[in-house]
């Protein structure tokens, strides 16, 4: 019956007029595609676990509609970045997430709108994921007074509700996250902090200090080591005698995870909260994912690897490819849907970089504003000390 509809369904939108087509396509989104599937997805490795996530994850249409947009969206937004780079119209540090997407999407939604979330320097899509519209971003890259942190973050320091940044220093959010958690513990709201880092990160000290105290006091904090296999240029076998990152704390309990595969993602972060919140401490995660720039612009990433790893990867795991042929091939959604959705994400994409590069500076007298967040206003010295600026919380 299903296959008698959508071919009823094809022939009449081949049929139609142009406006038909698209009146018979918005119809049969109703109609004819399945509300939703359930997919087998890769089985996590488990360090001092009994059990661990699902092995087959549900997915609704509504869904991976949602999934699919916000990983394009975060790819356009990523290119167009690199664009602007190019142009130099975006200076400075400069750190793209493409490849990477189905960590951020995954992630956020396996945990809620109100618990926190504090990463390094790759920041951009987990700023979009936590509710930044995509011209802030941009802006921001740009340094004009639309942008989220008000022109003046840059890059690597973006901060909406819930989510504390971009930092810049290597690691240094890590103890930040269990700060984090040991607030969310201390106020009883059940909620965790999501605390990231990548694999360049992981061999430092303040890592481990953290992992000690989080474990200590138990603290509901999903420790995540994105491992995009390169730490700057440096591969994670020369750069660490163990590659079992999930294995690193020891006493905490770890997974491995696809971080290709947004629903692997999804279903392991959905765990690590449940174990948290379950007060038996913290959880570290794995996420075996790639990036397909190199470490910031000023690296081209095929110095230490070769183009062809490169476009392996994105033939054969490209997070939002596998996604879409997911849903195309189980009828959830249609080429022509999927089309429409780029179209739609291409105009906001080149909209939001025409107000990023037509948006003007933020002024001098407010560079020293927002020092403080509710104190009088002060004079700050400038690079002399005749320069004096004026701060407004």
């Amino acid at each position: 019956m299903q296959n008698m509809l959508t071919f009823i369904s094809n022939v009449l939108r081949g049929g139609a007029s142009k406006n038909g087509a698209r009146l018979v396509g918005s119809t049969r989104s109703f109609a004819d595609f399945s509300p939703q599937a359930s997919f087998d997805i890769k089985k996590c490795e488990l360090h001092r676990l009994d059990q661990g996530p699902p092995t087959q994850a549900l997915l609704t249409r509504e869904q991976g509609l949602k999934y699919y947009r916000t990983m394009q969206t975060m790819r356009r937004m990523e290119l167009k970045a690199d664009q602007l780079y190019k142009q130099k119209i975006i200076r400075g540090f400069c750190h793209l997430y493409d490849g990477q997407e189905a960590c951020a999407v995954g992630i956020e939604a396996g945990i809620n709108p109100n618990d926190h979330l504090i990463t390094a320097y790759r920041a951009h899509g987990y700023t979009y994921t936590r509710g930044v519209s995509v011209k802030e971003i941009l802006a921001e890259l740009t340094g004009r007074r639309g942008g989220v942190a008000k022109g003046k973050g840059g890059s690597m320091h973006m901060y909406a509700k819930h989510f504390y940044g971009g930092n810049g220093i290597v690691g240094a959010q890590v103890p930040l996250g269990a700060g984090l958690a040991l607030a969310c513990q201390y106020k009883g709201n059940n909620e965790v902090c999501v605390t990231l880092y990548g694999d360049g990160a992981a061999n430092q000290g303040q890592i481990f200090e953290s992992f000690n105290m989080a474990a200590l006091w138990k603290l509901p904090c999903i420790f995540i080591c994105e491992n995009n296999k390169y730490g700057m240029g440096t591969s994670v076998e020369r750069a660490s005698a163990s590659t079992d990152y999930f294995k690193r704390g020891d006493f905490i309990p770890g997974l491995k995870v696809d971080g290709m595969d947004v629903l692997t993602v999804r279903e392991a972060t959905k765990f690590a909260a449940d174990y948290c919140r379950s007060g038996k401490g913290p959880i570290l995660m794995e996420l075996e994912t790639y990036r397909y720039h190199g470490h910031s612009m000023s690296d081209p990433g095929v110095s230490y690897r070769t183009r062809e790893e490169i476009q392996e990867v994105r033939s054969k795991s490209d997070p939002i490819s596998m996604l879409k042929d997911r849903m195309i091939s189980n009828n959830m959604a249609s080429l022509e849907e999927i089309k429409e959705i780029d179209v739609e994400i291409r105009k906001e994409i080149e909209e939001a970089a025409q107000f990023a590069t037509s948006d003007p500076e933020p002024p001098l007298e407010e560079l020293c504003n927002h020092i403080f967040y509710n104190e009088p206003p002060m004079e700050v010295r400038g690079t002399n000390p005749w320069s004096k600026l004026k701060s407004i919380s």
